[in-house]
């Protein structure tokens, strides 16, 4: 039988994923053919085919009470629709209650529908209101922005948890993610200026001027993440108004957040990153036409090369350097930081001297906003004249003859220590950058690591992001494993989670692990760091080199982008057995993990 199954819930990425693989497994087990229509709030509507619509003889809405799940579609078809919560506890009773009570819909149901969903909003909200001691007409909306260096997996699943607690606490939750791909599910301007609280869980710099004049906390991705509720709760407490010059950048610091040198190095590192990717990718495809094929002028293994190695490189210290300065000072700190990344580029300092450049130019940008008073004639030249010149001057000159030669110095000695050491110092290496990955699964201690690999395949050093990206994968796929191999100690959404988890580990993507982590830390921690320095130390042993600092497992399909990728998966599957076996072999007993969401 052809079924179409949808599931639905606008805020809980997680919970409509793990209902609609149980749905399409149990379906399958019926020797039905599922087509799956998994809708959140960063999922959007299937567009389903005349003819795919024609061949569904039974239509099932597993839908949050917050959404009628475009209805409109399946006039006409036999439907059921119910609450996506009855749907994970015993998915194939759920397929088979809707199959014997699916009837033809009609679209006056569509509205009867719209009515329930509405009146059953409606009391949700109102008794979480009321368990509050108010009334839900007076909840404060709270709108936020998630943002993490990488943008992959600790911006989304922080914007699901604030989410799913704002919604749990009553109050009206809109979350904007900064991710990979830019800005999704934008705020407007109306949702801003309507709302009681800005939340900014963000581990990068982004803009915050359209939120001056409003009251904001900034916490972490990871206090988000963890905490939600409690983070909700503090905002509403504590949240300060901030003035336009403190939204530029400038805003005092809060609690859970991250902000000082670190936070500024991040901001550097995310605007860098895809430029690395790209480089490191072109510069594996002009090997596929030979190592040396790129030596050849005129072919398009030159071409690769020159757009790789030639630019995307060339750009990525400057890129640095210029958002390391404009995280410190707004827009002022970007050309001198990259004028002073482009000299450190020129000069052979490296990424130490992209680092430097960069912090040396934002605090000389913003020691010249801040301190320098000019007549009011003339004020206005000081955001396009005076403060870059200076700041631009003042960073060139001190890379030139203060910093550039004994950083350039350091750099060729930390690179000729890399290329030269032994196994048994690679080793070492590997077990320290292994074990880094996996301590906080994208925390700070294994982003100063991924940092690290990744400001060296600018000198042309290729080893420590090969193990930092092995290690790093381990433990998602190590919890996947473990819940795999030992079912018996694994409730039934573990297993669900652990199978999303292994997932998330093919893509490099560590937070997988963290709803274990989460529930089991001084079990889990350990089995991953174990995995991971495992992993790092084999990687190291082999002597893999990576050109591409992100992409799992997937890279490997691109020819050249790891010089040996038999051996180096090889090494991924070691330390995952490892953190697997041993994690299943240490692990008490069935519990209930814990979702992003939860709180």
């Amino acid at each position: 039988m052809n079924v179409i199954i949808v599931t639905a819930c606008p805020s809980g990425m997680a919970t409509s994923f793990l209902a609609a693989r149980r749905l399409e497994q149990a379906a399958r087990r019926r020797d039905w053919e599922p087509l799956i229509d998994m809708r959140s709030q960063f999922e959007r509507e299937l567009v389903l085919s005349d003819a795919q619509l024609a061949a569904a003889e039974l239509v099932i809405v597993a839908a949050s009470p917050m959404t009628s799940a475009g209805l409109e579609r399946f006039v006409g078809k036999r439907v059921h629709i119910a609450p996506i919560e009855e749907a994970l506890p015993d998915p194939a009773a759920f397929l088979a209650n809707a199959e014997a009570r699916a009837r033809v819909l009609e679209a006056k149901d569509i509205a009867d529908v719209a009515a329930t969903v509405s009146t059953t909003a409606s009391a949700t909200a109102t008794g979480a209101a009321s368990a509050a001691g108010g009334d839900v007409a007076h909840k404060p909306s709270i709108v936020a922005v998630t943002a993490c260096p990488t943008g992959v997996a600790h911006t989304f699943m922080a914007a699901e948890a604030l989410s799913e607690a704002g919604r749990a606490l009553g109050y009206p939750t809109r979350v904007e993610t900064q991710g990979s791909v830019g800005a999704q599910d934008a705020l407007t301007e109306q949702e801003i200026a309507a709302a009681e609280v800005v939340i900014l869980a963000c581990d990068i710099e982004v803009d915050p001027t359209r939120f001056a004049g409003k009251r904001v906390w900034r916490t972490s991705t990871g206090t988000a993440l963890k905490k939600p509720r409690d983070t909700i709760e503090q905002a509403l407490e504590g949240a300060e108004v901030e003035s336009a010059t403190a939204a530029g950048g400038q805003g005092s610091q809060q609690k859970g957040e991250k902000r000082g040198p670190y936070k500024h190095l991040l901001t550097g590192v995310s605007f860098m990153l895809p430029m690395v990717v790209a480089g490191g990718l072109m510069i594996a495809l002009s090997f596929v036409f030979g190592i040396k094929a790129f030596e050849e002028e005129g072919t398009l293994a030159a071409a690769l090369m020159q757009i790789g190695g030639g630019s995307a490189f060339k750009l990525m210290i400057p890129v640095l350097a210029g958002y390391i300065a404009y995280s410190i000072a707004d827009r002022p700190g970007i050309t001198p930081g990259m004028i002073g990344g482009w000299l450190a580029a020129t000069l052979d300092a490296g990424f130490l001297g992209g680092i430097i450049a960069g912090f040396l130019a934002g605090y000389s940008a913003l020691g010249l906003s801040r301190f320098v008073k000019l007549p009011q004639s003339i004020e206005s030249l000081k955001p396009i004249l005076i403060i870059p010149l200076v700041a631009s001057m003042v960073t060139g000159l001190v890379m030139i003859y203060v910093v550039g030669t004994p950083v350039a110095g350091l750099m060729a000695a930390l690179t000729e220590f890399l290329e030269s050491m032994g196994s048994a110092n690679a080793v070492l290496l590997g077990i320290l950058l292994g074990a880094m990955m996996c301590f906080d699964l994208g925390g700070p201690v294994n982003k100063a690591a991924y940092a690290f690999g990744v400001g060296l395949l600018a000198s042309e050093t290729y080893a420590p992001m090969a193990a930092i990206m092995a290690a790093g994968m381990v433990p998602a796929l190590g919890m996947g494993l473990a819940s795999f191999i030992a079912r018996a100690k694994f409730a039934e959404p573990e297993r669900e989670a652990g199978k999303a988890s292994f997932i998330l580990g093919l893509c490099f993507i560590s937070e997988g692990a963290i709803p274990f982590a989460a529930k089991d830390p001084l079990r889990v921690i350990p089995a991953c760091m174990v995995g991971g320095a495992v992993t790092g130390a084999l990687s190291m042993l082999i002597g893999a080199k990576l050109l591409a600092p992100h992409g799992g497992l997937f890279v490997l399909l691109i020819p050249n982008a790891i010089n040996v990728p038999l051996m180096y998966l090889g090494a991924i599957v070691a330390g995952t057995l490892v953190t697997g076996i041993g994690y299943a072999l240490i692990k008490k007993g069935a519990q209930q993990v814990e979702t992003a969401a939860a709180t």
